[in-house]
């Protein structure tokens, strides 16, 4: 597995835990350490990672606003908790991550592999859909970016 996709996976074990507990009683940070230190062995770029959760916990909301309009049918708290955090994720690198890094074609892709590991029999093309729908209305932003780093 590579570097990136298993600090993906350590990102989104941590939400998905986070998540469950609503956040009550436990802090992000303490399940962000036990996961990395249980199932990070071999990574080398920590950095990666912990940037990646802080990223998207900053972002929460305005994430959560971009899943529920990239889903309407779908009120937030009816979508599973991994496809939510899934989403969360590969919203935050398709809007935030720089695009040499992260292209949107990867951020999707990596959403989707995450989906195949964790999730139900219709993440993966509930994932895909959703992310596909953002990446649609916020082409605008994509372009700039590209525009920026070029």
């Amino acid at each position: 597995m590579g570097s990136r996709h298993l600090s993906r996976s350590i990102v989104l074990q941590t939400l998905y835990e986070w998540d469950f507990w609503e956040g009550k009683g436990t802090e992000v940070e303490k399940i962000f350490q036990r996961n990395l230190k249980s199932l990070g062995d071999g990574l080398f770029d920590q950095k990666y990672p912990q940037e990646l959760l802080k990223g998207v916990l900053e972002h929460w909301d305005e994430l959560n606003k971009l899943i529920v309009s990239g889903a309407p049918e779908w009120p937030l708290n009816q979508i599973n908790a991994i496809d939510r955090n899934i989403l969360r994720i590969g919203i935050f690198e398709l809007l935030f991550s720089d695009l040499k890094e992260v292209p949107p074609k990867v951020a999707i892709n990596e959403a989707v592999e995450l989906a195949k590991t964790f999730g139900g029999d219709s993440s993966r093309r509930f994932v895909n859909g959703v992310l596909g729908t953002v990446y649609r209305e916020m082409e605008e932003v994509f372009d700039k970016k590209k525009k920026d780093n070029n």
